[in-house]
């Protein structure tokens, strides 16, 4: 899982890291290099004890927290939806200026 993570970095591929093993993994890299987790997101925080503490120390926030102990990426899944939605507020979203909105009061 470190493997494909960094190879997604190097790729310039955003990751959605999903569980408490999937977040072991990403530790090991964020051991060796602060800034090798930037790409990532943490899907949810799974029930597992220590989870939140794990992902803590990466110093990221996970989008969902709902309790979830299925495994098989349903965090991941789940997650895609937010990310997919907020990129497509971003693109999709006009300027003040696309807007006619005044800065002026």
């Amino acid at each position: 899982m470190a493997g494909a993570i960094l190879a997604a970095r190097m790729q310039k591929i955003p990751v959605i890291i999903d569980g408490y093993v999937a977040t072991s993994a990403a530790a090991i890299l964020k051991a060796a290099n602060p800034a090798a987790l930037d790409h990532c997101l943490i899907g949810h925080v799974s029930a597992e004890p220590g989870h939140m503490k794990a992902i803590e120390m990466l110093g990221k926030t996970p989008l969902l927290a709902l309790g979830m102990r299925l495994g098989e990426g349903t965090g991941a899944a789940l997650a895609a939806g937010i990310v997919k939605a907020a990129a497509a507020c971003h693109s999709g979203m006009a300027t003040f200026a696309q807007a006619g909105v005044s800065n002026n009061s």
